[in-house]
């Protein structure tokens, strides 16, 4: 009995994987995970993810000046502060405000309660509040709206 869970549960839709790779591809992400009933797939990309990082996350100290080149001065000024970055729960894109006509739902200098949402991560067509873990004042957005952003990525400071 135990022998045909075993085989059960080796069981792979090669064809599902080829497509999940594949979405991979074409949308950038580094990481899809789906899951059905009882199995689950994950699918990841390990060197694109160091990219993406240099990318879109605050650059460490050493590569500081080729930050300033590239990313607002917004981001460049935030590494020291990014202890206190409420970080992304999930692989997606980050929206700053509700729909594009919008007003941003924080900005730079606002005060913010616990709860409030600071901005949206629409992952597999679900849009995801990320709400302020305490009260404080947003001191930098580290993402731009419509950005991919990756699992831990850190997206608004607030202290």
């Amino acid at each position: 009995m135990a022998e045909e869970t075993h085989t059960d549960a080796m069981r792979i839709d090669v064809d599902l994987v080829r497509q999940l790779a594949q979405l991979l591809d074409d949308t950038q992400l580094t990481e899809i995970e789906v899951e059905d009933g009882g199995r689950k797939i994950r699918i990841a990309r390990k060197a694109a993810a160091v990219a993406a990082a240099v990318q879109y996350a605050p650059a460490p100290a050493a590569s500081a000046p080729v930050a300033a080149m590239t990313a607002p001065a917004e981001i460049v000024a935030a590494p020291q502060a990014t202890f206190n970055a409420v970080k992304s729960p999930m692989v997606g894109t980050a929206y700053l405000s509700p729909n594009p006509e919008a007003k941003a739902f924080v900005s730079v200098g606002d005060t913010v309660a616990a709860g409030d949402t600071l901005l949206i991560v629409e992952a597999m067509k679900v849009m995801n509040p990320i709400l302020a873990p305490s009260a404080g004042t947003v001191k930098a957005v580290l993402v731009e709206s419509g950005q991919p952003v990756e699992f831990d990525q850190p997206l608004v400071v607030v202290e």
